[in-house]
């Protein structure tokens, strides 16, 4: 509220009296009756104001300064001395038209006039009724409009709930007077003193600090009572916003005080060890210099440490350096100078705990059990820089976890995925506050050892962003000739990282940087087979997920072959971890009904998958359509495993041309007109009319067109598809094939057999055909993988074709 001042109709003081200041009569119910019973004449002239709005009852000292108000103001009191009052819509216009006013104001009666040495002319109103106007009459010199009586609706005697409201406002005022310091404390006895309903919640909206919006809004309510609660709402919210201040101002003045008091602390406690002979900063660097006898450091470490320490103590403690200067000397002490946990070199222990940790993984447990053995007869090797590379969920990162375990080293992990700063390997530079090491040393201060095994998760997710090239910074820490002195930007000196055991995962390694990938050693983890997933299901993840969810062995057991059913009806990827969300369902189930008594069967069937589960979504049935021509099943390679795919082509008649569809990339593009030319050029061999290649348009289509698809693999698939749907020739049963292709007809070696090999196991393939270039990738495959299946190795497009296209005729076959 604005500051108030007392005063009465018939002696009021204008000394003192200015804009910002409130006139409160002293108003009883017989005034109020009286100014009800006067009659308002036919038209008034309009007096607009730009910052105020004036309320029936109200004493307001406004002060006029255009031309146009000052001669209203002079003919009003020469005259009637009664004028209309109305608020502008737009404080900024300066002659203001009827659309620029609010048509509902209050009339005034002038009270007093008085002439400002600045030309001004500062009046003294009244408010009476309020008014709506009818019609402008007059713009010259002023507005002047006719103009009606808007009637106040008044509640009946005895309202209790009007009473409440009353009775609110009043002890909201008393609250915000007394809350406020801005308003003077004579505020408080006028309204205790007022005795008039209406002009209580008049005055009271009149003092409220609300926009001149909101209070042209409280005015043109014509119900009293409404107008009392809406203006009661904006009395709760002013009072909530003087707590909320009041509130602030306390916190603050608090939080002054204590820092007040622990300065004095401070400065008393400086003064006390000063008296007693030293300052506490020495006694911490005393306490760093006992700390770094205990070190194996050589005499270049040393001699840094003791120039950097000097440095500290001619240091004043109160400026920023110093503390930047004291985290430096912590790291310095923290870190594993020449500590190195002793390696256990029982390889039949560590070939133990990696078999019991990971059921199959051959190729890097031998790997591993290769590098124990060496060490173990050298002793000094340096550790070697292994990247494990696979689809995800096949147990790479744990493979690290694993390891170490196996080694009795410690462990540390950190993930590289989406690291962009260059800093976060090599360090802050020492220069300003915030600096600190890089991931790589702060690891090796956690592990407290110089020689851990360093798992560098998501390799291949290393970003370049505007803060440098963190995969080339890198480097140096995965080379084992240069790590031995790893240069960090916050230590300033070389690290010795050589004794450090590093593993690396990552999912593709297209991504990899050329050069760091050569510095590593690359070991492919595939993913599993269907038995292979089964004995993981049964050794790890089954009691795994029972342990997290509180449960036994004795609460729920599931069989082989519903293992079976879980991995071939609701799991489709090289890994473990869908597979592992899958057995997670079924042990809640049994969590949930073990919580609320309920009957379950402990010992799983078919038929509770299917329940828990729902019904199979992932039942392959691959094969149904080898009696439509064009259809063939391909082998493919994707970042998360092996799968398979479909080559379908169609005819129609045309005049000769070839369409692609299925979200296909340039080289599988390419392979399909290879195959087409192909084709062309030896119809007669293949038993294939020349003319049908003029009279008819070839499409072929790679389904699931969402999934871009791209590689020379599926050369011999599409050349197949086309020699199929042209002679109108079935493709043989459980046949899939991969392979790439030339103008020739030769067939070309394609990578990733083995994760193929894992896809068409679990499709449920029968045979395939590969380059025979392909025979080496496939004696490297553990012969159980190789079970149930029949390889054909070729050279030429025309044993494929031989092999996999049957001289029996498609059902409906086409007339070409």
């Amino acid at each position: 509220m604005k500051k108030l001042k007392i005063g009465n109709f018939d002696n009021l003081s204008l000394q003192g009296i200015d804009e910002d200041s409130e006139l409160i009569p002293l108003m009883t119910p017989e005034d109020e009756e009286e100014i009800q019973r006067e009659e308002l004449p036919e038209s008034l002239p309009i007096l607009p104001l730009r910052n105020t709005v004036l309320f029936p009852g109200v004493v307001i000292p406004i002060s006029a300064g255009r031309d146009t108000s000052i001669k209203l103001i002079n003919d009003a009191n020469a005259g009637g001395k009664v004028i209309g009052v109305v608020s502008q819509k737009d404080e900024n216009v300066e002659v203001p038209e009827l659309e620029d006013i609010n048509t509902i104001g209050t009339v005034a009666r002038i009270l007093r006039v008085l002439k400002m040495p600045d030309g001004n002319v500062t009046v003294i109103i009244q408010g009476k009724k309020r008014f709506e106007i009818n019609e402008i009459i007059q713009n010259e010199p002023y507005l002047k409009a006719t103009i009606k009586e808007v009637p106040q609706e008044k509640p009946d005697e005895g309202d209790s709930e009007f009473t409440a409201i009353i009775d609110s406002i009043k002890e909201l005022s008393l609250q915000i007077i007394k809350d406020s310091p801005n308003i003077p404390t004579e505020a408080s006895f006028a309204i205790k003193n007022i005795e008039s309903n209406s002009f209580l919640i008049n005055f009271v909206s009149s003092n409220m600090n609300l926009n001149v919006e909101e209070k042209q809004e409280l005015l043109e309510i014509h119900n009293l009572k409404e107008r009392a609660l809406a203006t009661l709402k904006f009395m709760n919210v002013e009072v909530q916003k003087l707590n909320l201040r009041n509130d602030i101002q306390s916190k603050v003045r608090h939080d002054l005080d204590q820092q007040q008091r622990e300065y004095f602390l401070h400065q008393q406690m400086k003064t006390i060890q000063e008296e007693l002979g030293g300052v506490s900063y020495e006694a911490e660097i005393e306490e760093m210099r006992e700390r770094a006898k205990s070190k194996k450091w050589d005499d270049k470490v040393k001699e840094h440490f003791e120039k950097e320490l000097s440095k500290m103590q001619r240091m004043n403690p109160q400026v920023a350096e110093y503390s930047i200067q004291r985290n430096y000397l912590d790291l310095f002490l923290d870190l594993p100078w020449n500590k190195f946990s002793i390696d256990k070199f029982d390889l039949k222990r560590a070939q133990k705990v990696l078999d019991t940790d990971h059921y199959g993984l051959e190729d890097v447990k031998r790997r591993i059990i290769e590098y124990l053995a060496v060490l173990k007869l050298r002793n000094d090797m340096k550790s070697p820089i292994l990247c494990l590379y696979g689809p995800p969920g096949v147990g790479k990162t744990s493979l690290g976890r694993s390891i170490a375990k196996a080694l009795g080293r410690e462990y540390v992990r950190i993930s590289l995925g989406g690291l962009r700063d260059e800093a976060e390997i090599r360090g802050h530079r020492k220069t300003y506050i915030g600096a600190m090491p890089g991931r790589i040393i702060q690891s090796l201060k956690k592990a407290g050892t110089s020689n851990p095994v360093f798992v560098l998760d998501e390799i291949d997710k290393l970003s370049v962003g505007h803060n440098g090239d963190p995969s080339s910074a890198m480097l140096e820490v995965l080379d084992p000739e240069q790590n031995s002195e790893f240069y960090d930007n916050f230590l300033e000196m070389g690290y010795d990282l050589s004794k450090v055991m590093f593993v690396a995962t990552s999912n593709s390694l297209n991504t990899i940087q050329p050069a760091l990938r050569d510095r590593m050693e690359i070991i492919n983890v595939t993913g599993y087979t269907i038995e292979e997933k089964v004995e993981i299901a049964k050794r790890h993840l089954l009691p795994k997920q029972l342990e997290e969810h509180g449960l036994t062995k004795d609460h729920l057991k599931i069989g082989k072959r519903e293992l079976e059913k879980i991995v071939e009806g609701y799991t489709r990827e090289s890994g473990v971890r869908g597979l592992e969300k899958q057995i997670a369902k079924m042990v809640r189930y049994a969590a949930k009904s073990v919580a609320l008594e309920e009957e379950y069967n402990v010992k799983v069937t078919v038929e509770d998958v299917e329940k828990v589960l729902g019904p199979a979504r992932l039942e392959r049935d691959k094969y149904e359509n080898n009696d439509v021509a064009g259809v063939v099943t391909g082998l493919a390679w994707t970042r998360v495993g092996g799968d398979i795919l479909f080559i379908e082509s169609i005819l129609s008649k045309g005049k000769g041309t070839m369409s692609i569809t299925g979200n296909l990339g340039t080289v599988m593009k390419e392979s399909a007109t290879i195959a087409l030319q192909y084709i062309k050029s030896n119809a007669e061999e293949l038993g294939i009319n020349p003319e049908i290649f003029d009279k008819y348009n070839v499409h072929i289509h790679v389904p699931e067109g969402a999934t871009p698809k791209d590689g020379p693999s599926a050369g011999i698939t599409m050349l197949t598809s086309l020699v199929s749907l042209f002679s109108q020739r079935k493709v043989k049963k459980s046949l899939a094939m991969t392979g790439e292709i030339t103008l020739r007809g030769k067939v070309l070696p394609v990578g990733g057999i083995k994760e193929k090999i894992l896809a068409a196991k679990r499709a449920r393939i029968k045979e395939i055909i590969l380059c025979e270039d392909n025979r080496k990738d496939i004696e490297e495959i553990k012969a159980d993988y190789l079970k149930g299946l029949t390889f054909h190795f070729v050279r030429e497009m025309s044993e494929v074709i031989e092999i996999a296209v049957t001289n029996q005729k498609v059902k409906n076959a086409k007339k070409l």
